[in-house]
């Protein structure tokens, strides 16, 4: 999962970094890495902090927030935009006017592309189960084997009120999965050291 986000990172960073003057060819790729690293690691550390309620709705596609004007006011998108933007200036000598630019640009279409690659019944890399195994290193499997009753699609639907409309009630075992989902993503930070860029440079070459 983590290469076919770092591949949509790259597509879409073809309108916003690429184009950009003030980024020199063979920094192009760091740019598209660090990016991806801000991504990745942004949503994975939402699930190890027991957020995986705002992940889920963010990606889920049943609110109105998909545009990239809207995300934009998304805390978890605004979050992930500074920390890129900080990436760009302290790591890339970007100015600062340059490297909120780009970061205010690439990141809600990062998010934007995601949102609807993971909500296309026709994209089979990316959907929601996918990226929770990736972020949780296979938690979800193990949650589905403790919990006969565990299905990702129920997940989402008493996090969304799919269904009817509504906010729905959530199962009395639903703190638990919240917190198991939690803890695999907290040891996927152990296993790579809180950051996944060497991972993601490893597809560069």
């Amino acid at each position: 999962m983590l290469e076919e986000l770092f591949n949509l990172v790259k597509n879409v960073a073809g309108e916003s970094a690429s184009n950009s003057t003030e980024i020199a060819p063979d920094q192009q790729t760091e740019v598209v890495a660090e990016a991806t690293n801000t991504v990745a690691s942004g949503l994975r550390n939402i699930v190890a902090g027991g957020g995986i309620q705002s992940l889920i709705s963010l990606l889920s596609g049943n609110n109105q927030q998909q545009g990239k004007s809207s995300l934009l006011s998304n805390p978890i998108v605004s979050m992930m935009i500074g920390h890129f933007a900080g990436k760009l200036m302290n790591k890339m000598n970007i100015g600062n006017a340059q490297a909120s630019s780009i970061a205010n640009s690439l990141i809600p279409g990062v998010i934007s592309s995601l949102i609807g690659n993971i909500n296309d019944s026709g994209n089979s890399a990316f959907s929601i189960e996918n990226l929770l195994k990736s972020i949780t290193g296979g938690q979800t499997e193990q949650v589905a084997q403790q919990n006969p009753q565990f299905n990702i699609t129920n997940l989402i639907n008493q996090f969304t009120g799919v269904g009817n409309g509504q906010q729905q009630q959530q199962s009395p075992g639903i703190l638990e999965v919240i917190g198991q989902l939690a803890q695999g993503a907290q040891q996927q930070q152990a296993r790579n050291g809180g950051g996944l860029l060497d991972l993601i440079k490893g597809f560069t070459q």
